[in-house]
């Protein structure tokens, strides 16, 4: 079985245009019609969103995680404008919201390792 890189690397990133909502034109086999500078730029600017949308993401576990740590922190010292309610709420979010981060880790290593155990 013969795989040709270049036609399963445009149709790659013709499938993830298709999901981010910018449509395309159906690449053939073949890479025709396609230069390599467009190749080249559709890929940074796909790759550089999705990895905006991973630092936004991770940024914002973050945050969450700094949030509840104050919201403790000021619970434990006594602070009459936090409540227990507030600081369970805050820690559950982060919880909540650093195991879907592992959990997205997690599927991206299995996704890498699945494609570099791939015989080219």
């Amino acid at each position: 079985m013969d795989i040709n890189t270049n036609s399963l690397f445009a149709q790659m990133q013709s499938m993830s245009l298709q999901a981010s909502g910018n449509k395309l034109p159906a690449v053939g086999g073949d890479m025709q019609g396609i230069s390599g500078i467009n190749a080249v730029n559709s890929t940074n600017s796909s790759s550089s969103d999705f990895g905006n949308i991973l630092t936004d993401a991770l940024k914002t576990v973050n945050e969450l995680q700094q949030d509840t740590g104050a919201k403790k922190m000021a619970f434990e010292l006594g602070d009459p404008n936090v409540s227990l309610g507030e600081v369970m709420i805050a820690s559950s979010k982060s919880g909540v919201a650093l195991d879907a981060a592992v959990q997205v880790r997690n599927k991206f290593v299995e996704a890498y390792k699945e494609i570099m155990s791939m015989p080219v």
